[in-house]
């Protein structure tokens, strides 16, 4: 088994990713400085695999420290949100995660040279594929389309190229990985000043499912969504992208590779905001809905190609879009009754 440093660990995504790599008999040590949601509690707390340490990714002399004996490094640690998010602070994502990933390729770089760091896996996005105008995107077209117009998107692009670039200078070894359009539990109202509303409730800034949760919960209606509704994503359970993410650290044929995760299946937003309004509302209630002004960047068309990490890592996504809503909808319900959103 290996010793694995996960930067981000109390994040949405690095949250699912420490439990499922604790389950599969690693030691992690997590690193988080809670930046976006503040202090956040995890079931993995107390498992004496795991030792966590609050700090900021962007101190490369603490992340040298950190990574003394580990095999592997998953560079997950970024500013990161849904659309509204990275709207309001478009600037801060770039200097931030800009920085974030300057100092973590320092550090990874000192500790493959002086030590045993076999990998660096990163976490990128599907919003590397922004620009595209083919369907599906698969691996390789990143680079042959035009760069993403968002801050965001630019960013995770460039994410991909620190990668290649400490390959191609020091010979440092990685793993790049795509989610697409996570879902689960366990993320809060991100922090900071900006405040968003959609119709007469303030957004999460965090992802279009607890968003869409949480305004019918509160009443909302008719319903607010962004555009025509007939945005086309694929959404992921959380749970199923640790799964991808940690066979993409321990595969040897994922060495200098790249891969999408995510689900095959597409659904728009209009269909996802009738089936959660279905299971809150009941199928009495009329799905009633208006359109507001979409954002700049909100991307129509999301549409991953799914071979290569089925091929070479094994990896499907398994869980139905039906089962994600059927946790992720109480987890919302409560987190609204308790006030946390």
């Amino acid at each position: 088994m290996a010793k694995i440093l996960v930067t981000g660990s109390a994040g949405f995504i690095g949250g699912y990713l420490v439990a499922e790599l604790l389950d599969r008999g690693h030691e992690v040590v997590g690193v988080d400085n809670f930046s976006k949601y503040g202090p956040v509690a995890q079931s993995h707390e107390g498992n004496p695999r795991f030792r966590f340490v609050e700090g900021d990714a962007r101190d490369t002399d603490l992340l040298t420290g950190l990574l003394d004996g580990c095999d592997h490094l998953v560079a997950g640690a970024a500013m990161i949100g849904g659309i509204s998010y990275f709207h309001a602070y478009a600037y801060d994502l770039l200097a931030t995660n800009e920085r974030i990933m300057a100092a973590t390729c320092d550090a990874a770089i000192r500790a493959h040279r002086d030590g045993r760091l076999s990998k660096v896996t990163y976490l990128s996005s599907s919003m590397v594929f922004e620009s595209t105008e083919h369907w599906p995107s698969r691996e390789g077209d990143e680079r042959r389309i035009p760069p993403p117009l968002s801050s965001y998107g630019f960013q995770k692009l460039a994410v991909e190229y620190y990668a290649r670039a400490a390959w191609d200078q020091y010979r440092l070894p990685y793993t790049i990985v795509r989610p697409f359009n996570c879902v689960g539990v366990g993320e809060g109202r991100a922090l900071g000043q900006a405040e968003v509303l959609s119709g007469n409730v303030k957004l999460a800034m965090s992802h279009v499912v607890p968003d869409l949760v949480q305004k019918i919960v509160k009443g909302q209606d008719p319903l607010h969504i962004l555009g025509e509704g007939d945005q086309v994503r694929h959404y992921t359970y959380g749970g199923d992208l640790a799964r991808g993410i940690a066979l993409a650290i321990e595969h040897p044929a994922a060495a200098n590779e790249d891969f999408n995760l995510s689900t095959a299946e597409s659904t728009t937003v209009l269909e996802l905001a009738e089936l959660i309004w279905r299971k809150i509302k009941g199928p009495d209630v009329p799905f009633r809905y208006v359109s507001d002004e979409p954002f700049q960047h909100d991307v129509q068309k999301r549409v991953p190609d799914t071979t290569k990490a089925h091929e070479v890592l094994g990896f499907t996504a398994t869980t139905s879009l039906d089962e994600m809503l059927d946790e992720v909808i109480p987890w919302v319900t409560d987190a609204v009754a308790e006030g946390r959103l």
